[in-house]
């Protein structure tokens, strides 16, 4: 339960309410007219429009070589195969040559080790993607999850909820894993 300390507080608590929505400034601040995108921008590091949120064009292929990589990571035994999988479909799918798509892979890799969840990733593949699109790229995630000849449970659990959170229907994740894995 929240307890209020005094009628000056619940007073200030109500002023910044209202001053968000109406876009006043309380009577001892100076006045102040910005808006919350405005203040998101200047005080939240990697808001919306900081140099932190990237750029618009690496974020699509950042997110395919991101999701690559988890599907290297996903059994916790990372085989020399699955690492050259991962670099050829990189280099397949984006059109990248042998140094660009080492970079990337890289980039992807930093970028894993602080991410917290597959969304933020699949959202991008979401805008940009058509459903052609990303029923291949779940066949790269397939090839990269059978290329040291055993699918384990992590990898294909891992491809599932990637193609849940793409959209991709149950009927093309079955394909997608029968063209890539030859079964």
């Amino acid at each position: 339960m929240i307890m209020y300390r005094g009628r000056r507080t619940r007073e200030r608590i109500g002023l910044v309410v209202g001053r968000w929505q109406h876009g006043r400034s309380l009577p001892d601040e100076p006045n102040t007219d910005m808006s919350l995108k405005d203040w998101i921008k200047r005080y939240l590091p990697g808001g919306a429009g900081s140099p932190a949120a990237g750029s618009a064009e690496a974020g699509p292929s950042l997110a395919v070589a991101a999701l690559l990589v988890e599907v290297l990571r996903a059994d916790y035994e990372v085989a020399p195969a699955e690492r050259r999988q991962v670099m050829t479909s990189v280099s397949a799918l984006l059109g990248l040559g042998p140094e660009e798509t080492q970079a990337l892979v890289e980039e992807a890799e930093r970028h894993i080790d602080q991410s917290h969840d597959l969304y933020q990733f699949t959202s991008q593949i979401n805008r940009t993607f058509s459903e052609a699109e990303k029923v291949r790229l779940l066949e790269a995630l397939w090839r990269v999850a059978d290329a040291d000849l055993t699918v384990h449970k992590y990898e294909e659990h891992l491809i599932r909820r990637v193609a849940d959170l793409l959209h991709v229907p149950h009927s093309g994740f079955i394909a997608a894993k029968l063209r890539a894995t030859g079964a």
